[in-house]
């Protein structure tokens, strides 16, 4: 194998298996920072042994072992508290049969319960929205400090800081390495999938920079998304997060024209969607519906996206109920965000002029002044009205207000055609 060939394959094992190694060593040293250097120590090895042994059979499974016989020596040899002594005697006794074991899957019976008890680390309601999603990169992501502050445009050192000072936020609260109480589950769940569909957004609609998507956050947002369904599978709407990102992903390849450009819901060819992708988003949310005691806004979102994904254009789309989708979605989550696309949907269902007037009711809500998609929306509802120059002046102010070069030179494209 080339070694390029061989350096790729290493990236994508250490991307696809650090999560776990990262959970399985926490529950052994209970400090993130150890458990972090340990699995690194790990990868280490691998580098060094890899090119000339060839990758072995099962290298997740080569990698657990490795780090975790690092996590016994250092036990072992520093003695961290005297109530993990039979910890490691166990540990030890167990030693031998776990690296002779090291082509098996199932090599850490724990494995899911340490994921999940990880991603609520990572997710913890002590941290800020922004430490939490740098957290939930790095650690289960397996992103580097560098790909995360290209992925939100920041500087490195930021997103360092961040992760940082996240840690020891966490360390100093002495947070648990464990699943919140049944208690505690709905709001901590909700913080989790609520970073998760923030990464995926971010990929699906950069905040700033040249690109109109960030396919690899997409994507592992998606890969977050999984394996919170297999890891609580008793959660409705770790279904309806699932079905949601499933089946905005679809549309991916349709997004953007040849040269990166945006292309808007009404313009894409449909052809273009992932039909597979479609397919396992609406199994997904059949699985939400299922749940008792209503759909939540995940779900929701979800049975809206369906809508899309079902119908064969703009116009064939059952655009009464997405309406009352979002009639039920205000009442669960009543957002001025919601509340403008409800009236996206209003527009296309009755009017443009319906949708004007209750875009144009949402004006001065303060958590939209900066928002650049209601002066887009309403650009867009006063073009149909005939109201060129109107269109026009909504257009170029949000052209001015969205950091992203794509939907800028969209925005600026469409302001010209206001007046065409």
């Amino acid at each position: 194998m080339a070694q390029s060939d061989l350096q790729r394959r290493i990236d994508a094992v250490w991307r696809e298996e650090s999560p776990k190694v990262v959970a399985a060593l926490m529950r052994m040293v209970r400090d993130l920072d150890l458990a972090e250097e340990l699995a690194q120590d790990a990868l280490v090895t691998a580098l060094e042994r890899w090119p000339d042994a060839g990758l072995p059979d099962n290298p997740g499974a080569w990698l657990m072992a490795t780090a975790k016989h690092r996590a016994i020596d250092h036990l072992r040899r520093h003695q961290l508290r005297l109530r993990k002594h039979a910890q490691i005697a166990q540990e030890l006794d167990g030693l031998h049969d776990e690296l002779h074991a090291a082509r098996e899957e199932s090599l850490d019976d724990d494995i899911g319960d340490d994921l999940l008890r990880l991603i609520f680390v990572a997710c913890h309601p002590i941290l800020s929205v922004e430490a939490r999603t740098a957290l939930t990169l790095r650690l289960l992501c397996g992103l580097t400090t560098d790909e995360i502050a290209r992925a939100f445009l920041v500087p490195e050192a930021t997103v360092a800081q961040r992760i940082v000072r996240a840690k020891r936020t966490l360390g100093e609260a002495d947070v648990p390495f464990e699943v919140p109480r049944r208690d505690e589950l709905p709001e901590r769940l909700s913080a989790v999938l609520g970073v998760v569909y923030l990464v995926f957004n971010e990929g699906y609609a950069a905040t700033a920079g040249d690109d109109w998507m960030r396919p690899a956050l997409c994507a592992e947002a998606l890969r977050l998304g999984r394996l919170l369904v297999g890891l609580a599978p008793g959660e409705p709407e770790t279904f309806g997060l699932l079905a949601l990102m499933e089946l905005q992903a679809s549309r991916a390849a349709a997004r953007t024209g040849p040269d990166g450009e945006p292309v808007l819901l009404q313009d894409q060819d449909r052809s273009r969607w992932d039909h597979e992708a479609i397919e396992r988003g609406l199994r997904a949310l059949a699985q939400a519906e299922r749940a008792a005691g209503g759909p939540g806004p995940y779900t929701l979102q979800a049975a809206i996206a369906a809508c899309h994904a079902r119908a064969a254009s703009v116009d064939t789309t059952d655009w009464a109920r997405i309406v009352a989708l979002y009639d039920a979605l205000a009442e669960l989550a009543p957002t001025p965000v919601v509340a403008l696309n409800r009236a996206v949907a209003v527009s296309m269902h009755t009017g443009p002029a319906d949708g004007l007037a209750l875009v144009d009711a949402l004006v001065d809500a303060p958590a939209l002044r900066s928002y650049h998609l209601l002066p887009a929306v309403r650009g867009d509802l006063l073009h149909k009205l005939g109201r060129g120059e109107e269109a026009r002046a909504e257009f170029l102010r949000a052209a001015e207000m969205t950091r992203n070069a794509r939907e800028r030179g969209l925005l600026l494209a469409r302001a010209d055609a206001a007046l065409a």
